[in-house]
């Protein structure tokens, strides 16, 4: 098997990467956190406590972690060519223009010899007070006059710990996400270093590259099987996304995949992603947002070529209810438990704190917030085991279990 294997929602998770909130929990203040999209501020130490306790819920189940901050530290410690072309990239991607504060900024992130802790500081932000106050006093400028010395020159990436979005595996492969905010888009240039220079990742085939003029992301991907993906069309992944994505699938031989069903849903803030309304927990049931029944739209994407648009796909619209759909596809009966029992306000309001984006780390077997106490039931009385996590710092961050995690390698599933 290889390094990275995933050709389903369910299949017994074997390795997962993850990344453990840190201090850029911290530089997260009332007036950016629109900007950095958060409803509010986590309290560190109680988000990481939930975190760890999440993290000790996989272990327990043999799931192997792998941390984000630790593969691409390993990546930069191999080589300093890379590491010196990651910081400029970094600079870049962040937006420092100056060249003052490029050059200063460089020479400060280069002097951290604890690579790990480099890539922590990129992380967490870098102020105009962290760089050397008397280099930065030589020839001072305007820019220097004006800006008060706690400004963030690089804003912090609070959105990490949800690890599902700037990437995505697809059986043998991996889509390096364009990320729909110039705020999480940054976060991309982690898992560009991975599935470019680590030894473990490097040769993974890539149906997605960052330099695509379209944004997706991970948490509109749902791989139902290995020939059939679920992909959201919503806030966060665009459909010239998706077409891109489909020709990339069908043009390597070794990709299994033959249909994808776009779902089409509302583009809020509460439907952010499809798994924020809808993921699978068991070979045939999902758990969704009754929110969603009214106004879904799903398209088929096949192979073939479509002389309306000269296009290499065949796309058309599937007809029918939610349940239908699946069923249809899936040749089998399906279950389908909305979220809080259907109850219209209890749905909303446990949906808003991810009641639907259930991790599957086993056919049966979910990891859920405790807090959305209404849905757990209904899940158990349906036969899932439901394994509960606190969350209550976790989810300001508007993301559940799923979210958090990005599967590297799970067990096939026998349909």
């Amino acid at each position: 098997m290889s390094n990275i294997y995933v050709t389903s929602e369910i299949g017994k998770l074997k390795k997962v990467l993850l990344h453990r909130p840190g201090n850029e929990l911290l530089n997260l203040t009332p007036d950016t956190l629109a900007e950095l999209l958060f409803d509010d501020i986590p309290y560190l130490a109680k988000a990481q406590k939930e975190h760890d306790a999440f993290a000790k819920v996989l272990k327990d189940n043999g799931v192997e972690i792998v941390y984000l901050e630790d593969l691409v530290a390993e990546v930069l410690e191999a080589d300093e060519n890379v590491r010196k072309n990651f910081i400029v990239q970094f600079i870049k991607e962040a937006g420092i223009n100056t060249i003052k504060y490029r050059n200063l900024t460089f020479d400060f992130l280069n002097s951290i010899k604890d690579t790990k802790k480099l890539v922590l500081k990129t992380m967490e932000g870098v102020q105009i007070n962290d760089l050397p106050l008397r280099k930065r006093e030589i020839e001072k400028t305007l820019v220097d006059e004006i800006n008060p010395p706690d400004k963030f020159i690089a804003a912090p990436l609070p959105n990490l710990y949800f690890t599902r979005d700037n990437f995505a595996t697809v059986g043998r492969g991996v889509n390096l996400n364009h990320m729909y905010s110039e705020t999480r888009n940054r976060e991309c240039i982690y898992a560009e270093y991975i599935f470019k220079y680590h030894p473990d990742y490097k040769d993974t085939p890539t149906y997605f590259r960052r330099n695509y003029g379209w944004h997706t992301e991970g948490g509109d991907l749902l791989n139902i099987n290995d020939k059939l993906i679920a992909i959201g069309i919503s806030q966060r992944t665009e459909p010239a996304a998706i077409d891109q994505l489909a020709k990339n699938f069908f043009k390597d031989p070794k990709c299994k995949v033959e249909t994808i069903l776009a779902f089409n849903i509302p583009s809020s803030r509460a439907f952010m992603h499809l798994d924020t309304v809808f993921t699978q927990i068991d070979k045939y049931t999902f758990t969704y947002h009754p929110g969603i029944s009214d106004v879904l739209q799903v398209y088929e994407i096949t192979e073939g070529f479509d002389p309306t648009t000269f296009e290499d796909l065949n796309v058309r619209e599937v007809h029918g209810s939610l349940q239908e759909i699946l069923e249809k596809y899936l040749k089998h009966k399906v279950k389908l438990i909305p979220c809080a029992g259907g109850d219209r306000v209890s749905a909303e309001r446990e949906q808003w704190n991810d009641g639907s984006n259930t991790l599957c780390i086993a056919p049966g077997v979910v990891v859920v917030y405790k807090r959305n106490e209404l849905t757990n039931d209904v899940l158990r009385k349906a036969g899932i085991k439901v394994i509960e996590v606190e969350g209550a710092e976790l989810v300001r961050g508007r993301g559940g279990p799923r979210c958090m995690s990005m599967p590297l390698i799970r067990e096939d599933v026998k349909w």
